[in-house]
């Protein structure tokens, strides 16, 4: 009789302690973990607990499931699937039963205190919120149409990415990013008139949002509608305080639509406020330039010059073009690159007929390749027979293959020819 009892005691125990087993593997919450791992950046990891949660044939929610699987998806670039999980997650979202959160019990008044003579307190009543699921499945709903509408314009599914943020109802417009959102996928789709009302729209209801108007500027620019643009960049320069680059669009834009004044005055102002700024000093040098005004062109490029040094050859070049050739060696003597410094100081020399100089550059333009370029080689046979060097000439003569320097050095090879038969002064 003992043996049984003990028999049955033994079973019982072992029964007891897989049950135990058994709900201590039921208590882990695959769908949590899941989660941890996705803002963890362990998507892989993620996708595999939640294949875990799948497999445990216990209740899940396949809402949330689905939309998890969606936002993996989504970092991951597997655009497509992000789309078909976030699609899931709104069915299963539509079919979802909400239960109503479990109300707190009340404390029990324990007997000490239901004798004592302390007068109670009451405390205030709290109202308590209105269960409504429909308004929970419909604020559900909305949110994921918003992961959609990213995963769509991931996808370049333009058009269904302004479907999703419509269907997201009052999350689809609840902020100004979103309206941008909704204007570049209209622009992407070439419906370029429903990207400028997407973002009027938008500037309605966030009026002191800046970026719909630089965004709009963009468009009008664009579209070559430039009274609207430059109209767009002021009230855009009125909300926030616009950095070179912009003043440069600005003008850029103004100088494509005729309105090279209108230009020049935007990238004057800019000088002022960010004085440092190289490109504003060489774009206003150029505009000047096409209105004839070199010496203004070459001051604003040698400006520009101070604060990037790439600038340095352009700012010699105008200097060198005005006929200010010992500044324009001064600024070329600064220049890194050495090939461009050669090829420059070469034409300096010319300018100032110091042939000498030009020859004593030979080895560099051998050095550098550069006279497999016919022009610097014509530069440096010009410079010999200038020196009446006409053996060294001719050498280089010879070698020029382009059409027009060929030829112009036939034309010096024949003054060679003639200086060499009659002894004269070929120069």
């Amino acid at each position: 009789m003992l043996k049984k009892v003990m028999t049955l005691s033994v079973v019982l125990f072992c029964v007891l302690t897989l049950q135990a087993k058994e709900s201590d593997e039921q208590t882990i919450n695959h769908m949590e973990i899941a989660t941890i791992m996705y803002y963890d950046g362990k998507y892989d990891k993620a996708l595999e607990e939640l294949q875990m949660a799948k497999d445990s044939h216990t209740k899940i929610e396949w809402d949330k499931y689905h939309n998890m699987r969606g936002l993996i998806f989504l970092k991951n670039e597997n655009y497509d699937a992000s789309i078909n999980a976030f699609k899931k997650a709104i069915v299963a979202t539509q079919q979802k039963s909400y239960t109503p959160p479990v109300e707190e019990k009340p404390k029990r008044e324990y007997l000490f205190s239901a004798f004592s003579t302390t007068k109670k307190v009451e405390e205030p009543v709290v109202k308590k919120p209105v269960f409504d699921p429909e308004k929970l499945r419909k604020d559900q709903i909305e949110e994921i149409n918003i992961y959609l509408s990213q995963a769509y314009y991931k996808a370049e599914e333009y058009i269904n990415a302004v479907h999703a943020l419509d269907a997201a109802g009052e999350k689809g417009r609840a902020s100004a990013s979103l309206f941008t959102l909704r204007a570049e996928c209209y622009w992407k789709a070439d419906q370029k008139g429903a990207a400028i009302d997407a973002l009027s729209r938008g500037a309605k209801l966030f009026p002191d949002d800046a970026t719909l108007l630089k965004q709009k500027f963009y468009y009008f620019a664009e579209l070559k509608l430039y009274q609207a643009s430059i109209a767009a960049a002021k009230a855009y320069m009125k909300k926030i305080p616009a950095n070179a680059q912009e003043y440069i669009s600005l003008a850029q834009m103004l100088q494509s639509g005729g309105e090279l004044e209108e230009a020049i005055k935007v990238l004057e102002e800019a000088k002022l406020k960010f004085p440092s700024s190289a490109k504003v000093y060489i774009l206003l040098g150029h505009y000047y330039n096409q209105k004839e005004m070199p010496h203004v062109t070459a001051d604003l490029f040698e400006k520009g010059s101070l604060y990037d040094s790439n600038y340095l050859k352009e700012a010699a070049e105008m200097y060198r073009r005005n006929g200010e050739l010992a500044h324009a060696l001064y600024l070329n003597s600064m220049m890194t690159d050495k090939e461009e410094k050669t090829k420059q100081k070469v034409a300096i020399y010319i300018g100032k007929g110091e042939f000498e100089k030009i020859i004593g550059l030979n080895d560099a333009l051998d050095r550098y390749g550069l006279l497999k370029n016919d022009n610097m080689r014509y530069a440096l046979a010009y410079a010999y027979y200038m020196v009446k060097d006409y053996d060294s000439a001719e050498a280089h003569l010879k070698k020029i293959e382009d059409d027009e320097l060929f030829s112009k050095a036939t034309v010096i090879r024949k003054n060679i020819e003639k200086c060499r038969s009659n002894s004269l002064e070929c120069i």
